[in-house]
């Protein structure tokens, strides 16, 4: 990866020690994994678990031991958030009203290839851990798509496999992915918004949604559902075809570094409140924004990146039900799945280091 002879200086050490011990990450969501068992809906039957869904994304593709299953290339980031205190009404989170909150993060593609061509990923995502001066994190895992494609895991779990690879076309079998279209025709909306919206050409200005919603819960008891967004104050710039064509391979991480070399990258921090008859545990449904209250909470600055293969992101586990006090999971079968689904391919990844089985997961851009 070509980057500028400038770097900004390396992660501070408080930073690197936000990540939770490896075994106490594993304890944090052993009860969101314990519950990630669902009696019907797999398509080959039996129980769909967390261990299945991993199964499956893992048969997609080539297989990289030592990196994450999904996302696997990306940038690692530092920073802070400032809160405005306006997040009060809704929450009583500390990272709120704490003057200044320190971000460790990560920016990243779709897709399990940790050396795919940056051009290629339609997808671009953030990855935030805050951590309040109380000791209490929050880790939130955002992307740039508005929805999910599926309402629920096993939506998931059958796209996966309609998608596989058939060994004579490498394309998806047509038979296999019409039937999934059938079974599932809400997908639809969602691979229009892939072929209508334009693709952002930088990391900086792209907007990152939760897209799940959670429960925010005010000091004095109210409870709302609340989805958000961090929205670039960077000018939006589309990528077209041509420029697909003839990007460089690392082509984001070289726009990042090089940005950041420049000045600090701002974000604001938007919170969208559901109204009542909102689908509030349905990802795959939008709510109009236009027409919901909205809560301009704060500003994420970043400051500095370097590459995940060492860098104070690597060993982070981006679990979204890692939540403050004042924040809390939605009903959302979604959710409780990426939880899962994450400290899986946490784990695996874990052990495949351990047992000397990833040997490019060490010094490339990649990383766990």
């Amino acid at each position: 990866m070509s980057l500028p002879s400038d770097p900004k200086p390396p992660l501070p050490a408080l930073l690197k020690r936000h990540a939770l011990p490896l075994a106490g990450i594993g304890a944090i969501v052993a009860a969101a994994a314990a519950a990630f068992v669902w009696s019907a809906g797999h398509p080959a039957g039996g129980r769909l678990t967390a261990q299945r869904m991993i199964d499956a994304i893992e048969g997609n593709g080539p297989s990289h031991p030592g990196f994450r299953r999904a996302h696997s290339k990306g940038m690692c980031v530092e920073g802070v958030f400032r809160g405005n205190g306006a997040g009060t009404a809704l929450s009583s989170a500390r990272v709120f009203v704490q003057p200044e909150v320190p971000v460790l993060g990560r920016l990243s593609i779709a897709g399990g290839d940790p050396h795919a061509a940056d051009a290629q990923a339609r997808v671009r995502s953030m990855a935030l851990l805050l951590r309040s001066d109380d000791g209490q994190q929050w880790r939130t895992a955002m992307n740039s798509f508005p929805f999910f494609a599926v309402s629920t895991p096993a939506g998931f779990q059958a796209q996966t496999l309609a998608s596989r690879p058939d060994p004579a076309t490498g394309k998806p079998d047509p038979a296999k992915m019409a039937a999934f279209l059938k079974q599932y025709p809400q997908v639809r909306k969602f691979t229009q918004w892939a072929r209508s919206a334009p693709w952002s050409n930088s990391w900086a200005n792209t907007r990152y949604n939760s897209v799940n919603a959670f429960r925010f819960i005010a000091a004095d008891g109210r409870v709302r559902h609340v989805r958000w967004s961090m929205r670039p104050q960077a000018a939006f710039e589309p990528l077209d075809a041509h420029q697909r064509a003839q990007a460089d391979a690392d082509f984001l991480a070289e726009d990042l570094q090089a940005r950041l070399a420049q000045g600090p990258l701002r974000w604001d921090l938007v919170l969208t409140v559901a109204a009542p008859g909102d689908p509030v545990d349905d990802p795959a449904q939008a709510w109009p924004e236009q027409q919901r209250e909205q809560v301009l909470a704060g500003t994420l600055e970043l400051t500095g990146a370097e590459p995940q293969a060492d860098g104070a992101c690597r060993d982070v586990n981006y679990d979204p039900l890692i939540l403050p006090a004042g924040i809390a999971a939605s009903d959302d079968p979604i959710l409780a799945a990426r939880s899962a689904v994450y400290s899986q391919s946490f784990n695996r990844r874990e052990r495949e280091i351990a047992r000397g089985q990833a040997p490019e997961a060490t010094g490339r851009g990649g990383a766990r």
